[in-house]
């Protein structure tokens, strides 16, 4: 018995774009202009949603959506790690296979939502390629939307804001919002002399430690801890563990082992900083901190939740991310965080709590996402950070790295750990998943309102 297609017969690979915002493209019968510059605009499209912090579905997705749209078929994507590539082989003519390498990366999620409008648009049909080329160079040349000063006073913020839900008080806070002022101002002054990520971290984490130790040495009413804490809380590379979890799920496992090796480097760099300051300290005769204390609320929970919309919003901020999703963004992370302890009232445990959150997260970040004509990650990453998975992995390379009797406990901690991130990175692609049936009608309704625009 034989079915109606050979058992290898390859998937079309617009079966990608199923329940993408870019699904059933429109197909023109012919290539709108010269396969060259389709592909090469293709490629530039990818190196600037990478260049923004895209994940590797949504360029990939976008990809396929734009070179469908101008009129290529027989295109495959190859996406590993910070390198795309794009090859086109018709039948009966000579292939072509074209690599773009991604070598530099900057926030600006304001500059994703117009990307992802332009390609909701192509995807519509009308667009031609050279509209096309000339929107997506203004995209690039566009201003973002927050200046330095302001993203600067947001990092501060956002630490100043999660110390007091961590259990510090405002004097906690306060020290927190000046230490991330300096770790900024180290990290943009490295960032001019060509400093590699891993030693302006190590700087950092240095400076946050010793400001700690010398305020302890002091006898300043205050733990060393939290200020510790708090002057690493935007070092952690949250973020990034995230997107590597959602690109092995979403199955781009080459690019996810490149961004987890890159997080766990961050994440020695954080431990290599302090275990040198706590070194200094103790030739000073300091004593040794403790940076895996955990602190009792100090604020009632009605506070809490009034500082974890605080903080998703300073992390948007930061992120340059468009000002109409600010607002948007902070609330989806206060839903989040109001199922992160109901949740936890349960009783199911720290694992599967974090998991029901991000669900809920990213359920609500695919809603309000496409109804405001942005991609989901853009309201999702930032909301998702308030679960602080780096947070207690860093605890556990300190606690395995500093103490050789606490190993286990530390590999323990670890294993928790990367339960939390697989369990908060599943939950957001779950959640992003279980929208998709909502979200029919508003991605239609987007591309039929710029259509009619056009």
């Amino acid at each position: 018995m034989r079915g109606e297609n050979p058992p290898t017969a390859p998937m079309s690979i617009v079966d990608r774009l199923a329940g993408s915002p870019y699904a059933n493209p429109t197909i023109p019968a012919a290539p709108d202009e010269s396969v060259r510059r389709t592909l090469d605009f293709a490629l530039e499209l990818a190196e600037t949603m990478f260049r923004y912090g895209a994940g590797a579905l949504e360029v990939e997705t976008s990809m396929i959506a734009v070179t469908t749209a101008l009129g290529l078929r027989h295109v495959d994507v190859d996406i590993t790690n910070q390198s795309v590539t794009i090859n086109h082989a018709p039948q009966d003519a000579t292939p072509s296979s074209l690599l773009r390498v991604v070598r530099s990366w900057t926030s600006n999620y304001a500059g994703l939502v117009l990307v992802h409008q332009l390609v909701t648009e192509i995807a519509a049909g009308g667009v031609s390629l050279n509209e096309a080329t000339r929107r997506l160079q203004s995209i690039s040349r566009r201003a973002k939307p927050f200046p330095k000063w302001a993203v600067t006073v947001a990092f501060g913020v956002f630490a100043a804001a999660f110390v007091g839900v961590l259990g510090g008080g405002q004097l906690a806070s306060l020290i927190a919002f000046g230490s991330n002022l300096l770790v900024s101002l180290v990290a943009r002054v490295f960032g001019t002399w060509r400093v590699p990520d891993f030693f302006t971290t190590l700087a950092s984490s240095f400076l946050v430690t010793m400001i700690a130790l010398l305020m302890f040495a002091a006898q300043l009413p205050i733990s060393p801890t939290i200020v510790v804490v708090g002057g690493i809380l935007l070092l952690l590379p949250t973020s990034r563990l995230v997107s590597a979890t959602q690109d092995a799920i979403n199955g781009f496992p080459v690019t996810a082992a490149g961004r987890y090796l890159s997080a766990f480097l961050t994440f020695a760099a954080l431990v290599a900083g302090i275990s040198v300051a706590t070194a200094v300290g103790e030739m000073l005769g300091i004593s040794r901190i403790d940076v895996t204390e955990t602190f009792p609320p100090a604020y009632p929970y009605p506070v809490e939740v009034l500082l974890i919309g605080v903080s998703v919003a300073a992390i948007a901020i930061t992120e340059q991310s468009a000002r109409r999703l600010v607002l948007p963004t902070a609330a989806v992370g206060v839903v989040g965080y109001l199922a992160l302890t109901g949740v936890g009232l349960l009783g199911v445990g720290d694992r599967l709590a974090p998991a029901v959150s991000a669900v809920v997260m990213g359920f609500l970040a695919r809603i309000v996402a496409l109804r405001m004509g942005a991609p989901q990650l853009v309201v999702a990453v930032p909301a998702a950070l308030i679960l602080l998975p780096g947070l207690t992995i860093f605890r556990s390379m300190y606690v395995a790295t500093l103490d050789a009797a606490q190993i286990t406990a530390g590999a323990g901690g670890m294993l928790t750990a990367m339960a939390i991130i697989l369990g908060a990175a599943a939950g957001v692609v779950l959640g992003d998943n279980l929208a998709r049936p909502f979200t029919r009608s508003a991605t239609s309704l987007e591309r039929r309102r710029r259509a009619r625009r056009r």
